[in-house]
């Protein structure tokens, strides 16, 4: 064994005296002090490039800092090739080796974001990242495959750190204006650092780079840095504190080109209301404002549109707006809006310009969609008398033109009125003479007289409410116009005529402050039976004390007499042998609307809340006609009820929510069909509950006009008033199957297209002629028209058609073209989608189809759907779904509207287009053995085409007439 183990050489060593020993005692990391000494960056720079250990980390950070916080002193904000190798060699090499140990302490992990907070820092940390992910998606040949997805992780880590303070821009600022050497090195950095931070570069980027951890499957919490709407909440935080120190010259330029820079990012709302937050917050509105005036023209215009829709939305959406109230009273909440939009607007011409135009063109959608926004804006330009008469006569010039009342939204034209009677007000107060002189123009007279022509009913009382109030305060009581107005129409016109008292002042902006520490409450009616709702805490067990009442049992006593109970019935619970699994306090269901808005809120108790939706339907309806509870809570119900979330995955959560949204809309249609179409637009809801609110509207609307319908039937809750653990047979089978929202409009969609389709389908197989794509089934047979129209149930009388144009079908369309041209292009909104846009399509066709021929706005419904469905032609390209529900919107328009005659009077144009374009979809379907939707769209189509062609065959000669200028 000796032989194995031999030395190859023997070396002798001389010692010297005081020589220390080989091996010596160093002690730990932590109490050993650093040795290393840093005098330069260029020192600092070598220990980074030598693999150093962490103790030279630790010295070069503290050095980079120390030279940091000196006015005088080396920072690596600055342009020069020694920081830049510095910063290299840090996010490059030494950052992806230590950054576990570096964040774990806070001491150094502070030193490192102030050292790399700036351009240059930031700028490697984004390039790095950026070839690792472009690393990630190259194909690379076998044994060269390697893993980067943890350096992505480290770095995105990194980028969170340097970025996530709300005082990252300010500090950024600061180090530029205190380590810059000119203006021009200070401005060149600072465009870099906004380039970075505020173009969607770390979005775009740190997107991409989620991605590419997903598909590694890499377990971590997606960063911030990926979401567009948090990424621009802390930049607009960001830019507020910013906008608010140092308020020189200088700086405001600055904080104004990231406003620039910001607007690209797509997320101007979300950006705007962080910033009011905090601005209002802090009580910097006026540093706020200066910024805001050094902007250029277009960048204001933007930028105030997006402030005025954020003060909409967050301050003003709780202000009653119903003919109800009283709207001449004012409210320190529209004081403190009005004074804020005051500070922006200043004495810009060109922003009291815009306003203006938005006031009369629907340029900003919370314009048209909300009266206390659009009173605190006419407060604002009432300061400037001339344009306060500019808004006065280029409106009435607008509402009186004979084109805008025939193709512009019924819901606009509603808000120009009100917009008129405020400003009226304003004017009589401020120089009566120019009013009078207003309402004798040719403006307005022969606006009136094309008011009053018009063929919808809703534009021609909008004339007469309007001139009607304008009358009351420039004529004498003899002279005054007057119009024998009935029930709800004659108290909407006292209405307008109350418009014209309003008079808000410019408020204060604190009051704004107080609005948001505010919790909203809502107010607890007492009542006895208040004790047992809120009586829901667990019985305690205690001990008796005292006596105890104790059974003696006698053999001698004679109990033949008594009858005993019976055996009650067994309970499934009782056959465990487990306690724990025995519940003795069952919920019950509630016969309350109190109790029931309570059960849907308790998302932590299992039987409770789904004891408390599948009863909401029946409970709802039983008691809409029975006291006022539900009219008490309505809206609060349909809030619950819209946003809720299937928690415990109920088997049928989806259909019983439905018939619980239903029940609301059927208890109080008019203002609740308006609340549902405002909430389907600005409500924070998903794409399924969106659905679920077109779904109730247009069910709703169809139950609401006396129709029923196989296809919908299991909507409808049982007539038992007690609620059972099952449903019947026949409903029971029906909800066995999956439910999806949108398969009621669906299904809807596809009855009626079998039900109007039959009559031609008929009419094709008696005369051997027409198109064989009629038939609608193989199996079905008819032998004449007479025998289909037969079977077609009875008309009865329609409660749907007083309410349909003013609360369902209006606000559906005018707030689709508001959302359809808010959104930065027509194909980026959520409401164009193929998810959502067939069931709204279907929803108008339901509407329309339910509110009947005979419905007196049938012809300002048929207009403005009309040209919203050749608006949607474009989405129907790419999608057989969109395609089928234009063309069968198409199809119940043009079956609803009876008058042929007036169709081809009034919209001849229209219908030439629509029958060319669907002869076109027809003829390029691919015929044949084609699969069964595109079967669909081809019976749609011709269908469509048919109709077309019957009234362009009946009225060919006053079509040609009218269509020599197309």
């Amino acid at each position: 064994m000796d032989d194995f183990l031999k030395p190859v050489s023997t070396t002798k060593l001389k010692r010297t005296q005081n020589a220390k020993p080989l091996l010596q005692e160093i002690g730990s990391s932590e109490k050993r002090k650093s040795s290393v000494v840093i005098e330069s960056p260029e020192k600092a720079l070598i220990l980074l490039k030598d693999q150093p250990d962490f103790e030279s980390v630790e010295s070069v950070l503290g050095y980079l800092v120390a030279e940091t916080e000196r006015a005088d002193g080396f920072h690596l904000i600055l342009p020069e090739p020694v920081a830049a190798n510095i910063v290299f060699q840090f996010v490059n090499t030494t950052l992806l080796d230590y950054w576990h140990i570096l964040k774990e302490r806070k001491i150094q992990l502070h030193q490192l974001v102030r050292c790399l907070r700036n351009p240059c820092g930031i700028g490697n940390v984004i390039t790095r990242l950026r070839s690792l992910t472009a690393d990630c998606h190259q194909n690379k040949a076998v044994g060269e495959t390697r893993d980067s997805a943890s350096h992505i992780v480290d770095l995105l880590d990194v980028l969170e750190n340097l970025l996530q303070s709300e005082q990252c821009l300010t500090q950024v600022w600061t180090d530029i204006n205190t380590h810059g050497k000119n203006a021009s090195q200070k401005k060149m950095m600072w465009k870099e650092f906004v380039t970075q931070v505020a173009s969607g570069l770390v979005i775009s980027l740190a997107a991409e780079a989620e991605d590419v951890l997903k598909e590694k499957e890499v377990p971590r919490t997606a960063s911030w840095l990926a979401d567009g709407s948090g990424y621009a909440t802390w930049l607009g935080r960001n830019v507020a504190n910013l906008s608010a120190t140092e308020p020189n010259e200088e700086s405001i330029f600055m904080v104004a080109e990231v406003y620039s820079k910001a607007l690209f990012l797509g997320y101007t709302d979300q950006i705007v209301r962080s910033m009011l937050l905090v601005v209002i917050a802090r009580d910097s509105v006026t540093a706020y404002a200066s910024v805001f005036q050094k902007m250029k023209a277009f960048e204001q215009r933007k930028y105030l549109n997006a402030n005025i829709s954020v003060l909409a939305k967050h301050y003003l959406n709780k202000v009653a707006e119903n003919t109800e109230a009283s709207p001449s009273e004012s409210s320190p909440l529209l004081a403190g809006v009005t004074a804020l939009i005051g500070k922006l607007v200043g004495d810009s011409d060109i922003l009291k310009e815009h306003l203006i135009t938005s006031l009369i063109k629907p340029t900003i959608p919370a314009l048209d969609d909300s009266l206390a926004t659009r009173r605190c804006v006419i407060a604002v330009i009432a300061r400037d008398e001339d344009q306060l008469h500019t808004l006065l006569e280029n409106s009435l010039k607008t509402f009186g033109d004979s084109y805008y009342i025939k193709h512009t939204s019924i819901m606009q034209q509603e808000a120009l009125s009100q917009t008129i009677a405020i400003t009226c007000g304003y004017v009589q107060r401020s120089q009566p003479m120019f009013l009078t002189m207003m309402a004798k123009s040719s403006y307005h007279t022969s606006g009136m007289s094309n008011r009053i022509g018009s063929s919808s009913s809703r534009a021609r009382f909008l004339g007469i409410a309007v001139g009607m109030a304008i009358s009351k305060m420039v004529d004498k009581p003899e002279t005054q116009l007057k119009f024998d107005l009935e029930g709800d129409e004659a108290a909407e016109a006292q209405w307008y005529q109350r418009l014209t008292r309003v008079d808000d002042k410019l408020g204060k902006i604190s009051d704004l402050i107080v609005q948001e520490k505010k919790p909203s409450k809502t107010p607890v009616r007492k009542s006895a039976s208040k004790l047992v709702a809120n009586n829901t805490t667990k019985p305690s067990i205690t001990e008796i004390q005292g006596p105890r009442i104790v059974e003696v049992l006698s053999d001698d006593e004679d109990d033949d007499d008594l009858v005993p109970y019976s055996k009650p019935d067994s309970d499934p619970e009782d056959e465990t042998d487990d306690p724990t699994e025995i519940n003795r306090n069952k919920a019950t269901a509630p016969v309350y609307i109190r109790d029931l808005i309570v059960g849907l809120r308790d998302t932590e108790n299992y039987d409770r809340h789904a004891l408390a939706l599948s009863t909401a339907a029946s409970l709802i309806r039983r008691k809409a006609n029975f006291g006022s509870e539900v009219l008490d809570h309505i809206e609060e119900l349909a809030t619950i009820l819209a946003g809720l979330n299937d928690s415990f995955e109920l088997e049928k959560f989806a259909e019983q929510k439905q018939q619980a949204l239903i029940a609301v809309l059927l208890a109080k249609p008019a203002a609740m069909a308006s609340w549902f179409a405002r909430s389907f637009f600005s409500g924070d809801y998903s794409l399924t509950q969106r659905t679920a609110i077109l779904t109730t509207l247009g069910l709703g609307a169809r139950e609401l006009a006396g129709l029923k319908d196989d296809a919908t039937e299991a909507l409808t809750p049982p007539a038992s008033s007690f609620p059972s653990k099952q449903l019947p047979p026949h409903l029971h089978a029906l909800y066995t199957s999956n439910f999806v929202p949108s398969a009621p409009l669906a299904r809807l969609a596809s009855s009626m297209t079998k039900q109007f389709l039959s009559p031609l389908a008929a009419q094709a197989a008696d005369a051997l002629t027409g198109p064989s794509i009629l038939k609608v089934g193989q199996s079905r047979t008819f032998s004449s028209r007479m025998e289909v129209e037969a079977r077609r149930s009875k008309p009865i009388p329609n409660a749907l058609s007083q309410l349909v144009a003013d609360n369902f079908f209006f606000p559906l369309t005018g707030r689709w073209w508001l959302a359809a041209r808010a959104s930065a292009s027509a194909s980026s909104s959520i409401y164009t989608s193929v998810h959502l846009l067939p069931a709204f399509l279907h929803t108008l066709a339901l509407l329309m189809h339910a509110s009947g021929p005979n419905t007196l706005a049938l012809p300002q419904m048929t207009r403005e759907m009309w040209e919203l469905l050749l608006a949607c032609r474009g989405h129907a390209v790419g999608d057989k779904r969109v395609l089928s529900a234009v063309l069968f919107a198409l199809l119940m328009l043009l079956e609803t509207n009876a008058d042929k005659e007036r169709l081809a009077t009034e919209q001849g144009r229209e219908l030439m287009e629509t029958q060319e374009w669907v002869r076109g979809v027809f003829e390029g379907l691919p015929g044949g053995k084609e699969g069964q939707e595109d079967e669909r769209v081809r019976v749609l189509a011709a269908g469509v085409v048919v109709r077309c062609q019957e009234v362009v065959e009946k009225y060919q000669r006053r079509l040609v007439g009218s269509m020599l200028d197309y």
